[in-house]
């Protein structure tokens, strides 16, 4: 059975992730805010930027991988696009990694990675 893809980092496909959860929110210009007469302005500079939380149980070869992709200052994503259901490219950075080790086994550990990818 193969398994839909989710992610993509720099043209390397990404393990099925155990969570995975869309976010899309507006960036404001500092000029909205509250008026005088008490109502709320926006200023709204860009809408729909994504972020993503993400969780993956992994094997040490994995987690070295997402590690290194952690260090980049930009990656290149592939990500499934809730809003149109297809695919979709953007460039992105990885914040708050988070790494556990679950189980010591002779494979050096199965690891739960968690991190939010936001669009840059």
């Amino acid at each position: 059975m193969a398994f839909f893809q989710y992610l993509k980092f720099d043209g390397v496909d990404l393990p099925l992730p155990v969570s995975y959860e869309v976010e899309l929110h507006d960036v404001e210009a500092d000029s909205g805010g509250e008026t005088e007469a008490g109502t709320m302005q926006r200023d709204v500079v860009r809408s729909g930027v994504v972020n993503i939380a993400v969780t993956f149980q992994v094997t040490q070869k994995w987690l070295k991988l997402m590690t290194g992709f952690k260090k980049k200052e930009k990656i290149s994503v592939d990500y499934f696009d809730t809003e149109t259901a297809e695919m979709r490219k953007a460039e992105m950075y990885m914040d708050g990694f988070k790494s556990k080790l679950e189980k010591d086994t002779s494979y050096k550990g199965l690891w739960t990675v968690s991190f939010n990818l936001k669009e840059l």
